[in-house]
């Protein structure tokens, strides 16, 4: 596999207790550019890396570890300043999918999933986006209501959920307008909207806030 150019050299934390699954998982991250992977395999080791390394570039981490809780881990990465998070959970329990978001991951992928699946996770957090396993999905799309910076909840038309849907695809406007029979202008004065009402113009923000909040997958 060729490295994406983006993706060369990055650094990497992996959080598992399992050895040969914390093995899988580098080998396959090495395949893809990545030029430090450290691991850990309990809560108290993820915070001792962390503090050594400080920020890397990502951190893929379950969230059944043996000390204690991968949801409160996610949350204290982000604290302190690491930018990417992908969980790789065994359950596709929705209450666990939500929290993970919430707290601040980028993706949430199962270890039952295909090496592709995952090579494809990975890939759209380093790229800035966020990815949901195709298996929990379904808990994800359902709602359409998010909160803004306000934490006041926004009403998302119909439109504006796939205009959104198709951003968080990777599709440019000239993309999603010929998806969607719009024009570019269109597209644009859509997203104008929704970036209003979620408080905010980024497109990966918008998408990380719908995600989070369940409306996109």
């Amino acid at each position: 596999m060729v490295p994406h150019p983006r993706e060369e050299l990055f650094s990497v934390l992996v959080v598992d207790d399992h050895p040969l699954l914390r093995e899988a998982i580098a080998a396959r991250l090495a395949q893809m550019g990545a030029g430090t992977v450290h691991e850990a395999a309990t809560v108290a080791e993820a915070r001792a890396r962390a503090s050594a390394t400080g920020p890397c570039d990502l951190a893929i981490l379950d969230l059944g570890l043996p000390d204690g809780s991968g949801i409160e881990l996610v949350t204290e990465l982000r604290n302190h300043g690491w930018p990417r998070i992908v969980v790789l959970a065994s359950s596709d329990d929705p209450y666990a999918v939500r929290s993970a978001f919430q707290a601040g991951a980028q993706a949430y992928l199962l270890k039952s999933a295909s090496p592709m699946v995952v090579t494809d996770g990975v890939r759209r957090v380093l790229e800035g986006g966020v990815y949901a396993d195709p298996s929990v999905a379904p808990v994800l799309a359902t709602g359409t209501r998010v909160p803004g910076t306000d934490n006041t909840p926004r009403e998302l038309s119909a439109r504006e959920v796939e205009v959104l849907q198709l951003v968080a695809d990777g599709q440019s406007n000239k993309e999603i307008g010929e998806e969607l029979s719009l024009s570019a202008l269109t597209v644009k004065s859509h997203l104008s909207r929704i970036g209003r009402k979620l408080g905010t113009g980024d497109r990966a923000q918008m998408v990380a806030l719908a995600m989070r909040a369940g409306v996109i997958r």
